[in-house]
C-alpha cells in the first residue's frame, strides 16, 4: 500500500520528533554531553517546518497548536489514521 503526501509527511514528523524525544531521554543522564544536545536541537529544527506545513495543509496536530479555541482539530482523521479509514 502507497503511502499519501500526509502520511509520509506525518511519517517524517514523527521520526524526527521521536528521535529528539530519545536524545532527550538519553540527556537525563548524560546532562553535558553537548553533542547529543546539539544533535536533538537539530532534530527539533528539523520537524519543526514539517510540523507547520502539515499543520497548513491539514490542520492542527493537537490542541496546543493554532487556536486553543478552535476544536476543528478533533474533527478530521487522527494522524495515526489513513484517509482511507475514515
Amino acid at each position: 500500500m502507497r503511502m499519501t503526501k500526509r502520511e509520509a509527511l506525518l511519517k517524517k514528523i514523527s521520526t524526527y520528533q521521536f528521535a529528539a524525544h530519545d536524545l532527550q531521554l538519553f540527556l537525563d543522564t548524560h546532562p553535558n554531553d553537548t553533542e547529543t544536545l546539539e544533535k536533538m536541537q537539530r532534530y527539533q529544527q528539523m520537524a519543526k517546518p514539517l510540523i507547520e506545513q502539515y499543520e497548513a495543509q491539514y490542520g492542527s496536530l493537537s490542541k496546543r497548536s493554532g487556536d486553543a479555541n478552535n476544536w476543528d482539530w478533533i474533527k478530521a482523521p487522527w494522524p495515526w489514521e489513513s484517509e482511507e479509514d475514515c
